[in-house]
């Protein structure tokens, strides 16, 4: 008993150091996504991106980049740009590019993987880009991405529509919009967010490696070289669908990789379980809220199989060049600090202060103009059902600080 006390403890101290570490993207992301939505016009979105050619392809993989941020805020950073006019495939570029080619995912793998892995998320970032786009260009989904649009619900005033981004900003008209649509995206998602980070601490602290060592056939074996080539499919097949079930985004999930990696995993195993950071169930459902589960289940498709094809390219690139990293260079992460002061609690205080402003904007906007985009009455089952999920994890969280008293 006194083992599950604190295995709990771990678990909920995991749950909130992952958020911790995530806090500024999110405010980040939710603040970027506001300002899109109030301050850009559609005609200027869809005059820049509003075509699936290269140029908006290039402008949403390169905005994108400048945004990196972790899998929740990109969905709303997404769901603006899409919403002002951007084209699909370009939309799903900037997508992509702002949880994968990211600077931070980057040292954190460098740290956890060593160098090979960095080189796979950053050019295997850009294939799983490209291969989502040949796929959107061979599928052509226009009428999916018409009920998408509809169920947006994006409208928009003329007055609005008129007025320059430069003169908006000036008004506090228009920073009570900004404030109310910042709230309504923290009201969208954070149940999903609640749910998902105190999945990622049980798992993380409760669920043992040899769990996910069975998962991927041919694994726990280092002194295999040269796995056969079912061997690397089968593991890369693993690895979106051991990630969709572990509810843990681009950030949380880099430890566990290294730990797979080490047990003997194969490097395009690990690579497919890193990408898989947009096809967990909570960027689903968040997904599914936005443009309906046809759209939502469409995306996942095309990711699923982009990753396969990246992953398993990069590894077969690396065996060619004989570059491929030995599983016993790689040492399992143990206890991290979550709260220590270091670039990411400045960068929390920063933006918490901005959190806390935009709050106050959306306070003297006395709830105006306040909807959600996935009030269907299709979704109440699931709803209610998530509200029960909501208060589990909330007492799970409670309890697991309090039994820190009895250890």
């Amino acid at each position: 008993m006194q083992n599950f006390f604190q295995l709990w403890n771990d678990s909920v101290i995991t749950s909130l150091g992952f958020f911790w570490m995530a806090l500024w993207a999110f405010i980040l992301g939710y603040i970027i996504s506001s300002l899109i939505q109030v301050l850009v016009t559609r005609t200027r979105m869809q005059k820049s991106m509003g075509k699936d050619g290269a140029k908006s392809i290039f402008l949403g993989t390169f905005f994108g980049f400048l945004s990196s941020s972790c899998s929740f805020s990109a969905l709303s950073t997404t769901r603006a740009i899409f919403n002002k006019g951007a084209g699909l495939a370009p939309s799903v570029a900037f997508l992509l590019a702002s949880t994968n080619l990211v600077i931070e995912l980057g040292m954190v793998i460098a740290i956890f993987l060593g160098w090979q892995f960095v080189v796979g998320e950053y050019v295997g970032g850009i294939m799983l880009i490209l291969i989502s786009w040949l796929i959107i260009r061979i599928t052509r989904p226009k009428r999916l991405e018409a009920q998408a649009r509809k169920k947006l619900d994006s409208d928009e005033d003329e007055e609005e529509e008129q007025l320059s981004w430069k003169k908006k900003i000036f008004s506090f008209k228009s920073w009570q919009k900004i404030g109310q649509t910042y709230v309504m995206e923290w009201q969208m998602v954070w149940k999903d967010v609640l749910i998902g980070f105190t999945v990622a601490g049980i798992i993380s602290a409760m669920v043992p490696d040899s769990f996910f060592q069975a998962l991927f056939i041919g694994s726990g074996n280092a002194n295999m070289a040269n796995p056969s080539f079912y061997t690397v499919l089968m593991q890369t097949l693993v690895g979106p669908i051991a990630a969709f079930f572990t509810f843990i985004g681009s950030m949380g999930n880099i430890p566990l990789a290294a730990v797979l990696f080490g047990q003997g995993v194969t490097f395009a195993g690990v690579m497919a379980f890193i990408f898989s950071d947009l096809v967990v169930f909570p960027v689903l459902r968040i997904n599914a809220s936005y443009y309906g589960w046809k759209m939502a289940l469409y995306l996942l498709a095309i990711m699923f199989v982009g990753i396969i094809i990246s992953a398993l390219s990069m590894h077969y690139a690396l065996v060619y060049l004989d570059l491929l990293p030995d599983f016993s260079s790689v040492i399992a992460p143990n206890e991290r600090e979550y709260f220590k002061f270091n670039y990411q609690m400045v960068l929390n205080i920063i933006l918490i202060l901005f959190n806390l402003l935009l709050i106050w904007f959306w306070s003297k906007s006395n709830g105006q103009h306040q909807h959600h985009h996935h009030s269907d009455s299709s979704s109440t089952i699931t709803e209610k059902i998530q509200y029960i999920i909501v208060i589990l994890a909330i007492v799970w969280l409670i309890g697991g600080l309090i039994v820190s008293l009895f250890i």
